[in-house]
């Protein structure tokens, strides 16, 4: 056993993470910017590096780490380290508890009770609703024209999400979802970001317009858990975990409350996710017409029937452009993190209270660990070089205990749906740059424009 009194007064020996040099104003800029500031606060302070802006008791330092084994030292362990931060904070005042926000004790049981809806053999049930939801997509543009991808792409997963665990079609309200989560997100974030925040109480209109997003999306969840309450009937897996959950010292059901809050989250995070994923494999295809007609080729060998999740192991192409477009455009630029007390991180020592931003953007775009990591590039993702790479290197859902409950049905959405859309239609992007915001969650800036035509 480890003595406790040694860890610490090692780790107290250690020296702090050096401070990054760039100007208040500038680091400011760079933090607010979740994706490309990562390059900028790595360029100046190196891939672990302590950003401050002002006296610890006043602005709680930050420190990003960018490497792989600095990230490792962050997510490969949870002994010291809170998942709720002051992002969380700002999400749970918002939008109420969730598996997203719940501290690391009442997370357990509620992931425990949520983890069977998306193991891998349960999502593959899930794979038809997949299917048709692309396929729909399709038959729309069968005979040509330009299409907004990203609008499109929210259509296909919204319709599977809904589908697929809700037992519900979402494509009617898709539109609204869409806009009230990029309000809510937007302005949780904006405010998590700021070195210093107006007080909760004060009704801005900022504020009213998150509130009243939020509360939107909640009619729409608890109309959901109205219906499965009503009819035991509807194929609707994670209302009936979140329904069957109860608290593991009380036994008590979870509220309504609770439930609406969980959907809610799941439909942000199930939803933004996989769309901005196939949108930008989808663009990326539609500039790289050699890689794209590999990608129809492969599908096509399947034959012109529903593809299941069985089809997946014969779509092995198909699955290195999805992660070459996650490691360009990660679903989650960041993750972050709470030191509970001094830790070692790299070799440096990050004093307790100090907020661990996790830079997954800059990890995914690093020169040193990918050559020309700007360039669309689905040969880096071949079985050969995913077995040699560094486990921490590649993190499109995070990593550790705390990784991203749904990754395994993202990964069979977008594989299927990407197969799927371009066996049936040729893709020429219209636009050379991909313009994302970065609230939480990665999302267009659309529209992204492509002219499709009927292969």
């Amino acid at each position: 056993m480890v003595d406790s009194t040694t860890t610490t007064r090692n780790v107290r020996d250690l020296p702090l993470v050096p401070r990054n040099p760039l100007p208040i104003l500038r680091l400011i800029q760079a933090v607010r910017t979740l994706d490309t500031g990562q390059e900028v606060i790595r360029a100046a302070g190196g891939s672990v590096t302590r950003v401050s802006f002002g006296p610890s008791w006043l602005v709680p330092s930050l420190v990003s780490v960018m490497s792989p084994d600095a990230i490792r030292d962050v997510l490969g362990r949870n002994d010291a380290l809170a998942e709720r931060c002051i992002v969380h904070d700002e999400v749970r005042h918002l939008a109420g508890d969730s598996l997203f926000v719940l501290p690391n004790e009442p997370w357990r049981p509620r992931k425990r009770a949520l983890a069977p809806v998306f193991t891998k053999v349960n999502v593959r049930k899930y794979s038809g609703h997949m299917s048709r939801a692309a396929q729909a997509f399709a038959d729309q543009w069968r005979d040509g024209g330009d299409v907004d991808l990203d609008a499109a792409c929210r259509t296909v997963t919204m319709r599977s999400l809904g589908r697929s665990v809700l037992g519900i079609d979402l494509n009617d309200s898709a539109a609204a979802i869409a806009e009230h989560m990029h309000v809510a997100s937007g302005y949780t974030a904006d405010r998590a970001l700021r070195p210093l925040r107006a007080p909760r109480w004060l009704p801005t209109p900022a504020r009213r317009r998150a509130r009243a997003a939020v509360a939107a999306m909640l009619e729409v969840t608890a109309g959901i858990l109205t219906a499965c309450r009503a009819d035991q009937g509807i194929d609707a897996p994670l209302v009936h975990a979140l329904i069957g959950a109860t608290d593991p010292e009380t036994g008590k059901p979870l509220s309504d409350s609770d439930i609406c809050n969980d959907l809610l989250i799941f439909m942000l995070a199930g939803h933004d996710t996989t769309a901005t994923a196939l949108t930008y494999a989808l663009w990326a295809l539609g500039h790289h017409p050699e890689v794209q007609d590999r990608v129809a080729a492969e599908a096509a060998a399947l034959g012109d029937r529903e593809l299941t999740a069985e089809d997946v192991a014969h779509l092995g192409y198909t699955t290195q452009v999805l992660r070459e477009g996650l490691r360009l455009c990660p679903p989650a630029a960041g993750v972050g993190r709470l030191a509970l007390r001094d830790i070692e991180v790299d070799g440096y020592r990050v004093k307790k209270g100090t907020l661990i931003a996790v830079g997954i953007y800059a990890l995914h775009r690093d020169p040193q660990l990918w050559p020309d990591p700007t360039a669309f590039d689905p040969d880096r993702f071949t079985p050969e070089r995913m077995r040699a790479r560094e486990r921490w290197q590649f993190l499109p859902f995070a990593g550790g205990a705390r990784s991203c409950i749904g990754e395994h049905f993202a990964m069979l959405e977008t594989t299927l749906a990407l197969a799927t859309i371009v066996r049936a239609i040729r893709l020429r992007s219209r636009d050379d740059e991909f313009p994302v915001d970065v609230p939480f969650t990665t999302v267009a800036r659309g529209p992204i424009t492509a002219h499709v035509e009927a292969r």
